[in-house]
């Protein structure tokens, strides 16, 4: 789950995801996504104008109300499975419970959100017929939370709005570059 050790090399916190390009190193997903998006998008991923604001939320909510949720249910997955044996019994439980009261309904009501944001109708978070920032930021946590089973299901026109990106030609080539991820087990 964290980055390997030489990602040091590249910054100074050792964090993943990072890029560099020439002088540039960069990390935080929002900030590698803008500076792309800036530097070699010519326009192509920019929210239409009646778009903008969305754009701008999601971009934001990713990271900052979203990702915390799985992130949270994540470890209190792991915990227990992570634990000395002889605990795993003792913290399944507890750790379970914990999820369940604490982030599975955060996480449901995250989910629902997101479902009436796309019924709104369009093809992406901002609108428009190609996808902006806001789609790039938002889907590995929907892909994380669709892989996972979140808490409940995601709704149909999300479980439509990821089949979309997965079926991006861009998306597919940076899959067969890069190779398939994983969400952390």
């Amino acid at each position: 789950m964290l980055a390997p050790d030489e990602y040091r090399d590249l910054h100074p916190l050792g964090k993943a995801p990072v890029i560099t390009d020439g002088d540039v190193t960069l990390a935080e997903s929002g900030a590698i996504i803008e500076y792309i998006i800036q530097k070699y998008g010519n326009g192509r991923a920019d929210p239409p104008e009646t778009g903008k604001l969305d754009n701008f939320y999601f971009v934001h909510y990713a990271e900052g109300s979203l990702m915390p949720l799985l992130v949270n249910k994540l470890m209190f997955t792991l915990i227990p499975q992570k634990a000395p044996l002889l605990l795993r019994p003792l913290l399944k439980p507890i750790f379970g419970g914990l999820a369940a009261h604490l982030i599975d309904p955060g996480i449901k009501n995250h989910c629902k959100f997101i479902e009436a944001h796309l019924e709104r109708g369009g093809d992406w978070l901002a609108g428009g017929d190609h996808p902006t920032a806001a789609d790039f930021m938002m889907s590995f946590p929907l892909e994380a939370l669709q892989s996972r089973g979140g808490s409940g299901s995601i709704g149909p026109l999300t479980e439509q709005y990821v089949k979309r990106i997965d079926e991006r030609p861009a998306y597919k080539r940076a899959l067969e570059k890069g190779g398939k991820y994983s969400y952390a087990s």
